[in-house]
């Protein structure tokens, strides 16, 4: 039975004995797909009552960021987004403090500064983010424990200062923790009016009392904050989980449930629309057409799966995976797919047709392309994956076999079986991916210490394949993939392109060292600086050549030395 995330609200606010209420509280809960796919977001800000505009930092700090959140790529973690979007609130608020009157003051706690408090709900995960003294706290075993830190200053018993909120600088640093939610949880987002000024004993009360209605809870417990004499504003809200969404109920596992495999195609035959030219390839994994559409007369890429793994729910879901990708990656050097308006009966993927030859073919055709044409290449392939990483997808097998070129001349990544997907991974499924799911001899070492990877991964097999196209060789030869501890990998040795019969420019070697490091972070940090430096001559580089050769080969030079004096001493011994 599919079952989606529900929960039960009950919230409230008020000025108290303040003028005006600088608190700002709201939630949203997003139709499908976004309820699975970006979940359900809670937030709460307190202005600090020495700013007379702080009302104004709270509001925009809210519904920005319950805005803005559901607005981010669905392919992005929700750390990611969340983080993101933080960040440019407390970057547009640092700004009109600066534009503001008191920013030049000692005391900058009068500008648009606000304590900020949220919870994002997904699938049945929370994940929690938090800045000031705001307060979120779950009722567990009849007790509250708080989940977020006061960041308060204390300089004695009676006076303390807020040490981190939302807008107080131009960098914020945020509060990250998650953990799994369970049917019947309580959750309570408190500001400081309220916690500070009703017992925990009271809100368990209020909460456990059956004939109260839940949405008035919030209200009772408000109220009894304001009647013990809470001099500032107070806003509660409580969020009960009333129904997790089933691990495996997303869009993909209910297609991959309802709709059978496809036969084997045949030429002229008609499928689903579609008019069968010819097979294009065929695998134990897959069969590959090449079709016509009947409606457009574009020329598509047919892939069904392979019969025999119709029982193999992860290669199931990583097969629909890749369409889902592909339709939000969009790149000139990434194969593109089409969202299909009309009904499918079988379960395949439609992607556009590509005429051309792969990078395997392209190098068996070329042996000795010239240094301008690779690097050409790898510019065409590096922007690929920079649409990619920008997604927050690792592409994780990247090699000649997945790598097109058309009749323009120009690159496209195909084949993403083996993506990785940090916002579908924060998905609780029952289907996990396996960390290690490209080729050996092009996969990164770390991937064989069973670590996960990054994008400086997939930098690693880009650089296997300059390197390939420029020596026809591998940098570690077979070795890497037989390398799966430190210890083997340690002793992994780089083979220089620096031979006598190389006319490759000796800092393009130590650019593609520096890529191919065994070690991620060693490696260049963005795919862009190693694309530069095969362009540019990298000062360093070259400054290590020219190095005298003492510094560059020591244990040479002493070993030679050694020698010379041992022969001088043989010979005046022997006179």
């Amino acid at each position: 039975m599919h079952k989606q995330l529900k929960i039960s609200i009950s919230q409230y606010s008020e000025k108290g004995r303040k003028e005006s209420n600088q608190d700002f509280h709201d939630i949203r809960i997003p139709v499908e797909p976004q309820l699975s796919s970006k979940g359900i977001a809670i937030a709460l800000a307190d202005g600090i009552s020495s700013s007379d505009v702080s009302q104004i930092a709270s509001k925009v700090s809210v519904t920005s960021f319950l805005s803005d959140y559901f607005s981010t790529p669905e392919s992005w973690s929700v750390r990611k987004s969340a983080e993101r979007v933080l960040s440019s609130t407390n970057a547009w608020l640092f700004s009109q403090s600066k534009q503001g009157q008191y920013y030049y003051d000692e005391d900058r706690d009068r500008g648009y500064v606000c304590t900020f408090s949220a919870m994002i709900i997904k699938s049945s995960t929370a994940h929690i983010f938090h800045a000031g003294d705001t307060r979120i706290y779950k009722l567990q075993d009849n007790k509250l424990q708080q989940l977020t830190e006061d960041h308060r200053l204390w300089v004695s018993s009676d006076k303390s200062y807020l040490s981190r909120a939302l807008g107080m600088d131009s960098q914020v640093n945020t509060d990250y923790s998650t953990f799994q939610v369970c049917e019947g949880d309580i959750y309570l987002f408190m500001s400081d009016g309220v916690y500070e000024f009703v017992s925990s004993d009271f809100v368990i009360y209020t909460l456990q009392q059956q004939e109260n209605s839940f949405e008035s809870l919030a209200k009772t417990i408000v109220d009894k904050a304001y009647d013990e004499g809470s001099s500032d504003n107070l806003t509660l809200q409580i969020v009960r989980i009333d129904t997790l969404a089933n691990k495996n109920s997303d869009e993909l596992h209910k297609e991959l449930r309802d709709k059978p495999l496809p036969p084997i195609l045949e030429a002229r035959m008609e499928f689903d629309g579609y008019s069968i030219i010819r097979e294009l390839s065929a695998s134990s994994r897959s069969h590959v057409y090449l079709g016509q559409d009947k409606l457009s007369g574009d020329s598509v890429v047919i892939k069904t799966p392979s019969i025999d793994l119709q029982d193999n729910k992860a290669y199931l879901e990583r097969f629909m995976m890749e369409e889902w990708i592909a339709i939000r990656i969009n790149s000139p050097y990434v194969a593109k797919s089409y969202l299909q308006t009309r009904k499918r009966n079988f379960l395949y993927t439609v992607t556009e047709y590509i005429e051309g030859q792969t990078l395997r073919q392209w190098m068996i055709d070329n042996p000795k392309p010239s240094l301008e044409l690779v690097r050409e290449i790898a510019e065409q392939i590096a922007r690929g994956l920079l649409a990619f990483h920008r997604q927050e997808m690792i592409h994780q097998d990247l090699r000649p076999e997945n790598i097109l070129i058309d009749s323009t001349g120009t690159v496209k990544i195909i084949d993403f079986g083996s993506t990785r997907v940090e916002g579908i991974m924060d998905i609780n499924t029952s289907i996990k991916q396996e960390n290690l799911l490209g080729t050996a001899l092009y996969s990164a070492p770390e991937y064989f210490l069973g670590e996960v990877g990054t994008s400086k991964s997939d930098l690693f097999s880009l650089g296997v394949i300059v390197y390939q196209m420029l020596s026809s060789q591998l940098p570690y030869g077979v070795q890497v993939a037989r390398s799966t501890s430190k210890a083997a990998q340690n002793r992994l040795k780089y083979k220089s392109l620096d031979t006598d019969e190389s006319t490759l420019p000796l800092w393009v070697d130590e650019t593609l060292k520096k890529a191919l490091q065994i070690d991620p972070y060693k490696r260049y940090s963005e795919l862009s600086e190693f694309i530069y430096d095969l362009r540019h001559p990298n000062e360093s580089f070259i400054n290590k050549h020219r190095a005298p050769l003492v510094e560059r080969h020591p244990v040479i030079i002493w070993k030679g030395i050694s020698f010379i004096l041992a022969l001088i001493i043989l010979i005046l011994l022997s006179q």
